[in-house]
């Protein structure tokens, strides 16, 4: 999967830009509040219909303008479509070859973004892979970014998936708001109880699957991105994981809650409360990892789920958001060689000295394409 093109108007700091970009590495460079980022960004918001930087539609619109457009063309082999985005302070409009988006899931058909930011490391919808400087920091982060890694991908691979997260969560609140009320009403709680429950139960099973497909892959990626070899697996543990029927062991886990919930005026166990975890030749990356170790496990992790795509032309497209400053000159080239391999890779960066790649130079809010 490749973006040959791609217009902005009154996007961030740029009124007009039109650029091409070609197959492989293509780098950004620029100084620092250029706009390097913009233009990634852009590509990563066509594929999930939102920022990774901004909730806020305002923010993304040039100062004094109305809105803002970005145009994609995105070739799949023979084939070509071009993505629409049309954004005002308040809604946002999606067309494919001029016609509307009913949902915002068929982008993740289109363009798909996996995000990566270099502070995550110290952690754990066209088809995009996007590394920023905040997710080198996921394996020691908050649960919840790792519980977005699945939710993400699962949502992209699955539209059963997709449907049943959306609702679980309003369930989840609906039963959360049942028990802030000050006379709860414990058979409309059981009721709610018994829906998520059973959803649940599929959600995990996903889950599972999913995380048993990535250590399929987990390992020979790290390896290569490590230059040794390494043992690399991510463990899942569902919050319900007594032999038995799922939905009994599930509702009685819940009874046992019940009071924990009552005091918090919150629901203390489900599939928002999960978590997974890394394990590198044996030991949790989180607590014994170096801060490199960490933040090539991150990279691995996220760009496992392009190994799953058997599809030539459906791979991810690869953007990596100034994370070669964070690496030594030893990973460093190891990663450029890796990525190398990939159909389309996008490299933010403010130098860099390469040969073989295609370099856009960003400046005074202009680009201009040089090659190396």
């Amino acid at each position: 999967m490749i973006v040959s093109k791609l217009s902005l108007r009154n996007f961030r700091n740029y009124a007009a830009l039109d650029v091409e970009f070609s197959p492989g590495l293509n780098f950004i460079v620029g100084d620092n509040a250029e706009g390097k980022t913009n233009i990634v960004e852009a590509i990563n918001f066509l594929s999930i219909a939102r920022s990774w930087r901004t909730s806020e539609n305002r923010e993304l619109i040039k100062t004094g303008a109305e809105f803002a457009a970005i145009k994609a063309q995105v070739n799949k082999g023979e084939r070509s479509n071009e993505i629409n985005a049309i954004l005002t302070p308040n809604s946002k409009k999606f067309l494919v070859d001029n016609n509307p988006i009913k949902k915002l899931s068929e982008l993740s058909n289109l363009v798909n973004v996996i995000t990566f930011k270099p502070k995550d490391a110290l952690m754990f919808l066209v088809n995009v892979i996007t590394f920023k400087p905040k997710d080198a920091l996921m394996f020691i982060d908050s649960p919840k970014v790792r519980r977005n890694f699945l939710d993400i991908n699962l949502s992209k691979k699955s539209p059963i998936y997709l449907e049943n997260l959306i609702r679980y969560e309003k369930l989840l609140e609906e039963r959360n708001k049942i028990l802030k009320s000050s006379n709860i009403d414990k058979i409309q709680l059981d009721v709610v109880t018994l829906e998520m429950i059973k959803i649940s139960e599929i959600i995990v099973k996903y889950r599972y699957s999913y995380v048993n497909d990535i250590n399929r892959v987990l390992s020979k990626v790290i390896s290569q991105l490590k230059g040794e070899n390494e043992k690399a697996v991510i463990s899942y543990s569902p919050y319900i994981s007594s032999p038995g029927d799922f939905v009994e062991v599930a509702t009685r886990a819940y009874e046992m809650a019940y009071e924990r919930d009552i005091k918090s005026k919150s629901t203390n166990i489900g599939i928002h409360r999960e978590d997974i975890v890394m394990m590198l030749n044996g030991k949790d990356i989180s607590s014994y990892g170096s801060q490199g170790e960490n933040r090539l496990a991150v990279i691995a992790l996220k760009l496992a789920p392009y190994f799953l795509i058997e599809d030539r032309d459906l791979k991810p497209i690869i953007v990596l958001d100034d994370v070669l400053s964070e690496l030594d000159p030893e990973n460093k080239e190891r990663l450029i060689a890796f990525i190398r391999k990939f159909e389309q890779v996008f490299v933010t960066s403010t130098r860099i000295n390469i040969k073989n790649a295609s370099i856009l130079e960003v400046k005074n809010h202009r680009v201009t394409r040089r090659y190396a």
